[in-house]
């Protein structure tokens, strides 16, 4: 009777530990997965880039500093991009590709802010329909980030918390990082409309 009573005890801690695993496990593959989907989106946005500088070009003969400053930062970001890739979770890459996004979005302002001296350019369906998709681009960035986000607080949560953080330790599961973009007002403002 007594070894029933130790095998059951046994048992059930070893369920416990298999349902608190496998709640990590599939945690993480949701952040995971989040990720991914942020990363479709930043190489749509990357990809787009460069033909709305080729739109722009020439209009804004007297902008190359801006456009170069565009195409630096593409690079950049598209190698922050590839690095947080192959380390989907950690805190340093997750910031790295958070900054490198933020100066895109920063010099993309400017260049759109730019872009309102030359209005033939903004007559421009080329650069209308890039400036369209990018805005939409943006917005799916946005979405992306904010699901990554969620993932990863839920995720944090459950490697931190008592009972599930003595496993994750056991396990090697360690809080991830989250993906905050610097100076991403510039680009997701509204423009200001004026009937005047």
């Amino acid at each position: 009777m007594e070894i029933l009573v130790i095998l059951l005890v046994v048992a059930a801690l070893i369920g416990f530990v298999v349902v608190l695993y496998n709640r990590l496990v599939r945690l993480r593959n949701a952040y995971r997965n989040a990720f991914a989907q942020i990363d479709v989106q930043l190489k749509r946005r990357h990809d787009l880039i460069p033909n709305l500088v080729e739109a722009v070009k020439g209009y804004m003969t007297h902008e190359r500093e801006t456009l170069e400053a565009v195409t630096e930062a593409r690079a950049n970001a598209e190698r922050m991009r590839e690095q947080a890739r192959g380390a989907i979770g950690d805190p340093a890459a997750m910031a790295r590709l958070g900054q490198a996004e933020g100066a895109l979005g920063s010099v993309l302002g400017r260049l759109f802010a730019l872009s309102e001296a030359y209005p033939d350019l903004k007559a421009s369906t080329n650069f209308m329909q890039f400036q369209e998709e990018l805005t939409s681009t943006e917005n799916r960035v946005a979405y992306a980030r904010q699901a990554y986000n969620d993932a990863a607080m839920d995720y944090n949560n459950a490697v931190e918390s008592v009972p599930s953080n003595l496993i994750a330790r056991q396990f090697g599961f360690e809080p991830v990082g989250m993906l905050e973009f610097e100076d991403r007002e510039t680009i997701q403002e509204a423009p200001e409309v004026s009937f005047r």
